[in-house]
């Protein structure tokens, strides 16, 4: 499914993770004030001090692609369409974050191609569709 479909799913895949916003999705992380360091998904401390001044914090919804590939094999339990694109993208405050990859041809997508949050619908192995958050190529506004 594609870009903005998501938004007529019912259910996030996991609830806590990212919220829809229009056609795209707002990563929800955490920020340690002592630390300084943004992580996520938000934890009740700081994943690389163990600070527990973490504040719950929305992510950039833009960052470029770091790395990406295609997986052409369904993982166990996976029911949704292969191959899709999987990547790491650093979004505008430096954290580097895994998920799927938008685009016909991910695995060609340079390093560096501006990217942004957005949403996909896809197919639970019961035949439900569950909204996840992608990363797709930002375009000029």
């Amino acid at each position: 499914m594609s870009q903005g479909d998501a938004e007529q799913a019912a259910e996030p895949v996991v609830h806590g993770l990212f919220r829809v916003e229009g056609t795209g999705a707002v990563l929800l992380g955490g920020h340690s004030p002592s630390s300084g360091l943004d992580h996520f998904p938000l934890q009740p401390v700081c994943p690389y001090t163990g600070a527990d001044d973490v504040v719950a914090v929305d992510l950039p919804r833009t960052g470029s692609l770091w790395y990406a590939t295609e997986v052409t094999a369904a993982p166990p339990g996976y029911a949704g369409r292969v191959p899709y694109g999987l990547g790491v993208v650093e979004l505008d405050c430096g954290l580097r974050v895994v998920g799927r990859i938008l685009g016909d041809t991910p695995a060609t997508i340079a390093p560096g191609t501006p990217m942004e949050v957005t949403t996909e619908l896809v197919a639970t192995p019961e035949g439900e569709d569950r909204t996840v958050w992608a990363f797709g190529e930002r375009r000029p506004r």
